[in-house]
């Protein structure tokens, strides 16, 4: 049974924090590239790019759209199919703002790389609009990506909780890995209220990646999740305007792009690299946190320079499919039949009766509450008209 995840018509930002947040500093003027920041340093970029600058690999940018005719874009970019289908063109403001920064952001890692635009989302600050039936844009244009020749692809985007899982997004990650195509996705930015965890990234198959400040440690925004695999920098970093010059943004949107172009970077150096391969690279090259790895930012800040290192001889991928080799039919395996229910020890059933009946006394006193708040002209509730509103994908 395939389980579809209905789209909201209008979803305030609030569950999701900083989604695409722009940092103070005025915008840079245009010019062919952008701006050189701290992450050039904080990624050891000068050293990758001795190894390797991307050439011969296609980032796939699913996003909002591209102006591919932004000067540090031109010539590099190829605009896909509009998956998301609202009949938007580039010259609304709903298009192409978040998709060029992060394109830009992919190019400042990976010059010599080439971008696949597919437009999945737009740049308006709620989630998605209900879709027609059959249209799926983010899985759709996975799909669309690896059969066009993406070695990599970039989701810079996210859903506000777990709730947005989606049958249809998980099998196309999945199609791309099996592939060989790398999928990266941006953690989100709830870390500073509630670390709701987010989809793209909590798919296995995803490489998810946090945002960090400067000295390594996670940007305050980042969301703290346990499938967090490594981070990159996501703080004041300088990315290029639909309008044709650079400004300063922060988020895990941006540190999901460098990651990104980590990756052409490695793919460039040795083509015959799998997702596997690549994972494993990355989390074991990463500047780990005290004890390898912590929910905050993984594996830790990516180092570029010993990741394409590392990717000339990289470790052996043992992962694959295997052919099952038992009974032709699947039953009772562990001897215990599927129709018996096992007996609940009496300590186990009591303790949930307890907790049970703590959560109803808890659920009475709430509602008594609420109707008190509502007699006294209170308005209950998460959002900021009083209702909790609804998860969907949006730029992160």
């Amino acid at each position: 049974m395939r389980f579809r995840h209905v789209r909201p018509t209008a979803v305030a930002l609030a569950l999701s924090g900083l989604l695409y947040a722009l940092a103070p500093a005025p915008a840079a003027a245009a010019a062919e590239a952008a701006p050189r920041g701290w992450e050039a340093d904080a990624l050891g970029l000068s050293a990758a790019h001795r190894a390797s600058r991307g050439a011969g690999v296609t980032v796939a940018v699913l996003d909002s759209g591209v102006a591919a005719d932004h000067p540090g874009l031109k010539g590099k970019v190829t605009t896909g199919p509009d998956f998301y289908a609202d009949g938007l063109d580039p010259a609304s403001p709903r298009w192409g703002k978040h998709g060029t920064a992060m394109a830009s952001d992919v190019l400042k890692v990976a010059p010599q790389a080439k971008i696949l635009s597919v437009r999945v989302i737009d740049d308006s600050k709620e989630g998605d609009k209900q879709r027609g039936e059959g249209l799926e844009p983010i899985a759709d244009g996975i799909r669309y990506a690896v059969d066009h020749g993406a070695d990599v692809i970039s989701l810079s985007l996210g859903s506000a909780d777990f709730t947005t899982y989606s049958n249809y997004d998980a099998e196309a990650v999945g199609y791309a890995v099996s592939h060989g195509v790398t999928v990266v996705a941006g953690a989100g930015n709830s870390g500073d209220h509630s670390s709701n965890g987010a989809f793209p990234a909590g798919y296995a198959s995803t490489i998810a990646v946090a945002a960090t400040q400067q000295g390594g440690g996670r940007a305050e925004f980042s969301t703290v999740r346990t499938h967090n695999s490594v981070a990159a920098p996501g703080v004041g970093i300088i990315s290029a305007t639909k309008e044709g010059g650079y400004r300063a943004i922060n988020g895990s949107s941006p540190a999901t792009a460098l990651a990104a172009g980590v990756v052409a970077l490695m793919r460039a150096h040795n083509p015959k690299l799998t997702p596997g391969q690549i994972r494993t690279i990355l989390t074991r090259t990463a500047h780990h946190p005290p004890g390898g790895r912590d929910a905050h930012v993984g594996y830790g800040q990516i180092d570029a320079a010993a990741a394409v290192k590392a990717a000339a001889s990289p470790p052996t991928d043992k992962a694959g499919v295997v052919k099952y080799q038992g009974k032709e039919h699947l039953a009772d395996p562990t001897g215990t039949s599927k129709s018996t229910t096992q007996p609940m020890e009496q300590g186990v059933w009591l303790t949930g009766l307890g907790v049970a009946g703590v959560g109803l006394v808890m659920l009475i006193g709430g509602a008594v509450l609420a109707m008190a708040r509502r007699r006294a002209g209170a308005t209950v509730g998460a959002g900021p008209t009083g209702m909790a509103p609804p998860p969907g994908h949006f730029p992160t």
